[in-house]
């Protein structure tokens, strides 16, 4: 039991890490500006359901999505270590990266759209970005489905979270400030930094595996 807790606590921190909600708060209130309540209460559940649903379907269909293009556990995890490392990376010199922030031009299309922020790019790639999807993909394969459905029921967890957070997030800024908020990102950074050094540590050592 003491076990299976210990792993639910990582997947849900590792999780919780490479999304990111926290500094993803001022993100979102940015996409929503001039929005009432109402809409961005919509906006946000609407996102997280759509990032949920993303996740979900990678963590249950992983292997079947290996086997169709031939690629293998450790391959997934060296890449995706490498990938979510580098979003880490970043992140502890508080900066955003490319593969966990929407483009200029994408947050400009997405606010002509109200709405249409939920998809792009708030779903995809702010919530379910590369990172995230990789990181689920990685603790759904550990244990069969055990760490399957622990992954799913972790990411519904931090979505619940993430949609206190947006609908909450102006009171939140002003309570945690700009400077603390900042400090959260890198402290989330290098947590990220350390799994994906990690994952690709397990992707080498499968590799060593699968060769021999």
């Amino acid at each position: 039991m003491h076990h299976e807790l210990a792993y639910a606590v990582t997947v849900f921190m590792g999780l919780f890490a490479i999304m990111n909600p926290i500094a993803n708060v001022p993100i979102f209130l940015g996409l929503t500006d001039g929005d009432d309540a109402a809409t961005r209460r919509k906006v946000a559940a609407r996102s997280l359901a759509l990032a949920f649903v993303i996740v979900a379907v990678f963590a249950v269909a992983g292997k079947l999505i290996f086997d169709l293009f031939g690629m293998t556990m450790p391959a997934l995890r060296i890449t995706g270590g490498l990938l979510v490392f580098l979003i880490g990376f970043h992140m502890l010199q508080g900066n955003g990266s490319k593969v966990h922030q929407p483009s200029s031009d994408e947050a400009k299309g997405a606010r002509e759209a109200q709405l249409g922020v939920a998809v792009s790019p708030l779903a995809m790639p702010i919530l379910a970005g590369p990172g995230t999807i990789a990181t689920a993909m990685n603790f759904a394969a550990d244990d069969g489905v055990t760490s399957m459905l622990v992954t799913i029921v972790a990411f519904a967890v931090l979505c619940a979270i993430t949609y206190l957070l947006f609908v909450f997030g102006e009171r939140f800024v002003r309570l945690i400030g700009a400077s603390a908020l900042g400090v959260i990102t890198r402290m989330m950074g290098l947590i990220l930094a350390v799994i994906g050094t990690q994952m690709v540590i397990a992707g080498v050592h499968g590799a060593i595996r699968l060769a021999g």
